[in-house]
């Protein structure tokens, strides 16, 4: 069990270099997408390496609701899901997805395709203002009856569903390439084939990932190209893989790997695979931080990041519209760097579970920091550092994660505590262990 964090939670610093490995999370997008692809599947699925944390059991118990027999261990880190071969068992279900929009835009997509039914779905008021417009157009375009119960092409739904007929569809997924991801999964129990047409735009990484993961659940062309940037799946059935592993998630890899420029020393992030091995278009990061100055290798396994203790890192200019989840852990480092850093490609991350942008703007300027806003980008210009700020986390994960790694530099030289984090519990959305995890990194520094 996880004990419960103070609030706000006062960072203590790290008193020398760190060192050793660091065990990581499953992936939340590659859980998720296993979670949804089991279900479509034609028999029990053993996912393993799951991650474990408010949006994956936010999947987990929808798919429940829609009769799927869901059963997790969360010891052995392990989801077994039974799929029906392309049905959807219950017929009439309320689903919730909190803030979580993958299962958000997953589920739209999964309970449109089902050959029978009426279902419900709806999440917290933030939920209710992300982007749902494209996939809506995209689903009701190939046949599927989506009533809007509140703002029109928002949140909340409800779907009375006859499946889907196929056919050409363009779909606009420039605020979110998880409408495009929901529509290609679901693709394949269409009555023909989908030749889905993404505006321009589109981040395609995590559109790669999803077809690659399609693949290993048993479509053997998942996503030939066509004519005009058409993705075309054609109808088929998705087999059991009956035990698929879930690699460790390259996002929450981001923000240890961050750590040895802010502390300096060695650390080893076991099982995180380098790009050109990974589903993860998030292990790009690696490559910022070598720009930065530090030093990355890949090998056994595992990848190692270090820096000298006492070094300034490079301030960079990077497009992050690839891998933008991570480029709040950047900007809350940037006031450590020998220069301005300028963040391009972000602007889609102000509907996301905050306006991280501006967000991030704002914390950064209440630590002294002078920050250039501008749509899509944010130039972090190093400044002192303020000390005895309390970080607002705006209840958003990753500002709590990205400031926490900030709040391990020895800034005052004292070995006390200087930034603290409000709410630090959100965490839980996807590393509920992050803090827990951290605090043993920092007594390894210390050698206690």
């Amino acid at each position: 069990m996880i004990a419960p964090l103070p609030d706000p939670l006062a960072v203590t610093p790290f008193a020398g270099p760190v060192r050793g490995g660091v065990g990581l999370p499953g992936s939340k997008s590659i859980t998720n997408r296993a979670m949804l692809l089991a279900a479509l599947c034609d028999g029990p699925v053993r996912i393993t390496g799951a991650l474990f944390s408010d949006d994956t059991e936010i999947m987990a118990e929808a798919l429940r609701r829609l009769g799927f027999a869901v059963d997790e261990d969360e010891g052995a880190r392990e989801i077994r899901v039974v799929g029906r071969g392309g049905e959807v068992p219950a017929t009439d279900a309320d689903l919730f997805t909190g803030l979580a929009g993958t299962a958000a835009r997953f589920l739209t997509a999964l309970c449109a395709s089902s050959r029978r039914g009426v279902y419900r779905i709806d999440g917290v008021p933030q939920m209710r203002k992300r982007p749902m417009g494209g996939l809506i157009d995209a689903l009701r375009a190939l046949g599927a009856d989506i009533r809007c119960l509140g703002t029109e092409d928002h949140l909340p739904v409800e779907i009375h569903a006859a499946g889907l007929r196929g056919g050409p569809v363009e779909i606009d997924a420039r605020e979110s390439s998880q409408m495009l991801s929901a529509l290609l999964m679901v693709a394949p129990l269409a009555g023909e084939a989908v030749a889905a047409r993404p505006a321009a735009g589109v981040r395609m990484p995590f559109v790669r990932m999803t077809l690659r993961q399609m693949g290993q659940f048993g479509l053997v062309d998942p996503g030939r190209g066509g004519a005009d940037g058409e993705i075309v799946v054609a109808p088929a059935a998705y087999r059991s893989p009956t035990s698929y592993a879930v690699e460790p998630d390259a996002t929450a890899a981001s923000y240890f790997a961050a750590l040895p420029l802010v502390v300096g020393g060695t650390l080893r992030l076991d099982g995180l695979r380098p790009a050109g091995d990974s589903l993860q278009g998030d292990v790009g990061f690696l490559e910022v931080l070598a720009r930065c100055g530090a030093a990355v290798a890949s090998e056994g396994g595992a990848t190692t990041v270090s820096f000298a203790p006492g070094g300034r890192p490079s301030g960079v200019t990077q497009d992050f519209s690839g891998f933008s989840d991570t480029f709040l852990t950047l900007a809350a480092i940037a006031p450590l760097f020998d220069r301005p850093t300028r963040i391009d490609g972000i602007g889609h991350t102000r509907r996301q579970e905050t306006d991280r942008v501006s967000g991030m703007a704002g914390e950064l300027r209440r630590l002294g920091q002078e920050v250039i806003e501008s749509e899509d980008a944010l130039e972090i210009r190093p400044a002192p550092l303020r000390h005895g700020v309390t970080v607002q986390s705006h209840g958003d994960h990753r500002f709590a994660m990205s400031f926490g790694i900030l709040g391990c530099r020895d800034v005052r030289g004292d070995g006390k505590p200087w930034l603290s984090i409000a709410d630090p519990s959100c965490c839980a959305k996807t590393f509920p262990g992050f803090f827990d995890l951290l605090g043993e990194l920092r007594g390894k520094s210390s050698g206690t």
